[in-house]
């Protein structure tokens, strides 16, 4: 069993690091498709990567009720950890979650599971932090939609394979539907509801 003081410490400088990484995740968001890095905490659990770690951090509060996935939830130590530091709420019932944190990304469920909003409350939906193998390398994706300028193009190494054609869905939702946050050690990539995919290379 994982006492309190053997869970790995939160970030060293709590403010400037919090400031840091939410100005990398507003980044992202605001420019869907580039990588941004994140400052990383000086220590995380096993399963979690930095990225996400720092995002939890920085984002996750006693009102912000979150979903993990099976590995994750698992993991004593990262429940413990987001609790200890945190204090979200973790809930079996992925549809009431502020943010989804999946660390097998080919395990990920249905996103009609997720929140998806409502028409008064668009906002109202999950924000889902996947963690990835690569933001750097891997397939070729071109994104279009508010934020980039013409069309980015993002190289990643992604489970599940066909992310994209599931995100479709928001699409016929919008303005409802779900946010995606792309991690991969300590960078960041935003997918926002509003980016759409035009062509994915081999």
């Amino acid at each position: 069993m994982t006492t309190i003081a053997e869970l790995p410490p939160g970030f060293a400088d709590k403010v400037l690091s919090a400031q840091s990484t939410f100005r990398s995740v507003m980044d992202a968001m605001a420019r869907p498709g580039s990588v941004q890095r994140i400052v990383p905490t000086s220590g995380a659990p096993h399963t979690m990567m930095r990225g996400t770690a720092a995002i939890a951090l920085t984002l996750f509060d006693h009102d912000t009720p979150l979903w993990l996935d099976a590995r994750m939830h698992e993991s004593s130590d990262v429940v413990k950890w987001l609790k200890f530091h945190t204090g979200a709420p973790v809930v079996q019932d992925s549809s009431i979650a502020s943010f989804a944190l999946i660390s097998d990304g080919g395990a990920l469920p249905s996103l009609d599971r997720f929140a998806l909003g409502t028409s008064e409350y668009p906002d109202r939906s999950t924000t889902l932090i996947l963690q990835v193998e690569s933001l750097v390398s891997g397939r070729s994706f071109e994104l279009r939609g508010p934020g980039i300028d013409g069309v980015a193009t993002l190289q990643a190494s992604i489970k599940p394979f066909d992310l994209f054609d599931r995100l479709r869905i928001n699409e016929a939702l919008f303005p409802r539907g779900v946010d995606v946050v792309l991690v991969a050690d300590d960078a960041v990539v935003a997918i926002p509801r509003t980016t759409r995919v035009v062509s994915k290379g081999s």
